[in-house]
């Protein structure tokens, strides 16, 4: 009786160590892979945006006492995507008798916004354009022969932002000589006037943003029973804003994996050496159970 009292206890000693230490191997196999395959970024990827033209205008009618407003934009659009288009027509109730009429015609209009797990980028491209608000039908607010404006965020470098008008530029029929980084007015008599803030751009540690031309706007056409245009009118405008910076040994998103077999089933460089542990964990176990079994009266 004795000598089964101890033998028992002998054999749940020697088995009991064995088994836990596979079932510890075993079940730290997933637990490692899951800290040693390949990781991804959780963090900002990164955002683009923009437009070629926008306006924010307040159109007074004649014979009403209320304002209508313009507010168009034209190929706005934010990553990824792009747009092109010569040719954007409005229509406002009570001015030209509910006829559409042509916001902005051009040979080209480009806006482009694209975003990777390095590099986050807007840019619009503009040419030969011309840019028209209600009551002046004939006569263009502003004409542009070339406007571009680029922004890009790489991540861990600084932002860069950049916007160019190009070539002459023309505000209700007066050509006119910009300067760069400044104000602009013009004013003619009878018509309005006109405010022009020229290759505006901001940046920060991780954002950009640049815009070719703003633009004040301020007329009294009496035409068509409009009787006031007050507002801004924007063109070729981008942002962008930098995907944060991968951890050292962290892989981005989208990127590929450099052993796909193991990608494909979870599994990491790591996984052999998980086996073998967990092997030779298992013959231990089995040498002991086998020295307790040749030991036993």
């Amino acid at each position: 009786m004795n000598s089964t009292d101890f033998r028992m206890p002998a054999r749940v000693s020697v088995r009991r160590p064995a088994a836990l230490a596979v079932a510890v191997a075993l079940a730290a196999g997933p637990a490692v892979l899951a800290g040693a395959g390949p990781a991804h970024a959780t963090g900002d990827h990164g955002r683009a945006s923009a437009v070629v033209l926008r306006t924010g205008l307040d159109v007074s009618l004649l014979n009403k006492t209320v304002n209508v407003p313009l507010a168009v934009s034209l190929n706005e659009v934010q990553a990824p995507r792009s747009a092109e288009k010569t040719t954007l027509t409005a229509k406002l109730d009570g001015v030209d008798g509910g006829q559409p009429f042509t916001v902005l015609g051009a040979e080209v209009a480009r806006a482009s916004a694209t975003v990777s797990a390095k590099k986050a980028e807007g840019a619009v491209h503009l040419a030969h354009a011309k840019v028209h608000i209600p009551g002046l039908p004939l006569l263009s607010l502003i004409e542009v022969d070339q406007v571009t404006a680029k922004a890009v965020c790489a991540a861990g470098e600084k932002p860069v932002a950049s916007a160019n008008p190009l070539g002459a530029v023309t505000v209700l029929g007066k050509r006119t000589t910009l300067t760069a980084g400044g104000v602009t007015e013009v004013k003619v008599p009878g018509v309005g006037e006109v405010r022009l803030d020229l290759s505006s751009t901001r940046t920060t540690s991780r954002t950009a943003a640049a815009t070719a031309l703003r633009l004040k706007v301020s007329v009294n056409p009496l035409k068509l029973n409009v009787a006031e245009v007050e507002g801004t009118v924007t063109l070729a405008e981008a942002t962008c804003e930098s995907p944060a910076v991968p951890a050292p040994g962290v892989k981005p998103q989208g990127s590929s994996a450099a052993a796909p077999g193991l990608a494909e089933t979870g599994g990491s460089s790591a996984t052999p050496y998980v086996v073998a542990g967990a092997a030779a964990l298992l013959l231990a176990g089995a040498g002991a159970l086998a020295r307790s079994r040749r030991h036993r009266p």
